[in-house]
């Protein structure tokens, strides 16, 4: 399993973002969080394969109908094992 943490910014918050990134990241099989940043962006924690973090990686660049993405930087992090993927607060 690889880890990567994805870090989305422009009119992303109010918008379903992570809602959104919850749904896609069950379809593809991942674990881990999402959550609002006090900076206004969307950060990411997803855990799965390397196939499946790359697309949910490509379909942060556009999100839900309702967003406009300005950038979003992506690195590998280390495991930390959740059992499900969740919306954190």
């Amino acid at each position: 399993m690889t880890a990567r943490s994805i870090h989305i910014t422009g009119h992303v918050q109010d918008v379903c973002f992570r809602a959104a990134v919850q749904e896609k990241a069950k379809e593809m099989n991942l674990v881990g969080w999402v959550r609002n940043t006090k900076q206004g962006g969307v950060e990411v924690h997803a855990e799965g394969e390397e196939a499946a973090l790359n697309a949910l990686e490509e379909w942060c660049h556009q999100g839900p109908s309702a967003a406009s993405v300005e950038s979003v930087v992506s690195k590998k992090t280390d495991d930390q094992h959740f059992p499900e993927f969740n919306i954190v607060f």
